[in-house]
C-alpha cells in the first residue's frame, strides 16, 4: 500500500525538524508532505532550507483546510491512503505500520490510532470530554470508539476522494461519527503518544471545552442535516 504521510503544520518552527527528520532516518519506505498552514512564523522557511517536500498555504485556513490540501495532493499523486501526523511531536510514525497492516487484513477505510484501546483513560478533565464525545458517538451509531478525539488516522483512497470533492468536513469526531452512520468500516489499533517536543498547543482549557461543546452539538443536530455519501 503506497501511503502519505499528511504533516498540517502551524506556527511549528520548533518542532518540524525533529518530526520531519525522524520520518526521513527512520521510516523512509513512507513519502510525506509538510503543509505548512500560513504560519507567521519560520516553519516554511526552516522547510525550504532543509530541502523538505512542502505546501505552503499563503494564508491560514485552519486544520481542515491544511489537511484537505495534504489528501488532494495525495489523490493527485495516486497514493492508495493517507495519514495524518501532527507536526508537535506527539504522533509517533512507527505505528503506522501496524495501522496499514490492519487496514489491509480487515478491510477498513480508516484505521484511527488509539490511546485507549488496551489502556484505560486517566481522570482529568481533558479525559472527561473524551469521554462524553465517545459516549455520544456511540449513542449516534452504536459503534464504540476508545480514542475519537485521537488526530492519527488513516484513510484510504476512497475516503480520501469523500473528504476532498464530496463533503467540506474536517477530521474531527463529528466527521467520523458522520462517516459511522454511512456504513465506513473503521478500526482502532493501540498506541502511546508523547507530549509536544516544545511550544504551546492551541487547545487550553477554555478552548477545549468548547471543542468538546461544538463536537457534541455537531454529533446529535448537525448531523441529522448532513446529506449521505455516495
Amino acid at each position: 500500500m503506497k501511503v502519505l504521510i499528511i504533516i498540517p503544520a502551524y506556527n511549528e518552527e520548533m518542532n518540524i525538524v525533529t518530526v520531519v527528520d525522524n520520518i526521513i532516518k527512520n521510516h523512509p519506505q513512507y513519502d510525506y508532505v509538510v503543509v505548512n498552514d500560513g504560519s507567521r512564523d519560520l516553519t516554511a522557511d526552516i522547510c525550504r532550507q532543509h530541502g523538505y517536500n512542502l505546501i505552503d498555504l499563503p494564508v491560514n485556513l485552519g486544520l481542515t483546510g491544511a489537511v484537505q490540501a495534504g489528501m488532494r495532493y495525495a489523490l493527485r499523486k495516486g497514493y492508495d491512503a493517507a495519514i495524518q501526523i501532527d507536526a508537535d511531536g506527539q504522533h509517533k510514525p512507527e505505528y503506522i505500520d501496524s495501522m496499514v497492516k490492519k487496514m489491509e487484513e480487515t478491510g477498513s477505510e480508516v484505521v484511527i490510532a488509539s490511546r485507549f484501546l488496551t489502556k484505560k483513560k486517566d481522570k482529568t478533565l481533558r479525559m472527561l470530554g473524551s469521554n462524553i464525545i465517545a459516549s455520544i458517538i456511540k449513542l449516534s451509531t452504536k459503534r464504540k470508539l476508545t480514542d475519537p478525539t485521537s488526530g492519527m488516522r488513516l484513510f484510504s483512497r476512497n475516503i480520501l476522494v469523500k473528504f476532498v470533492y464530496e463533503m467540506n468536513y474536517g477530521p474531527e469526531p463529528d466527521t467520523i461519527s458522520y462517516l459511522l452512520k454511512q456504513g465506513v468500516k473503521m478500526e482502532e489499533v493501540q498506541v502511546d503518544m508523547d507530549e509536544r517536543i516544545a511550544g504551546q498547543s492551541y487547545l487550553n482549557l477554555v478552548r477545549s471545552m468548547k471543542y468538546m461543546i461544538l463536537m457534541c452539538f455537531s454529533i446529535l443536530v448537525i448531523q441529522r442535516f448532513r446529506k449521505g455519501i455516495k
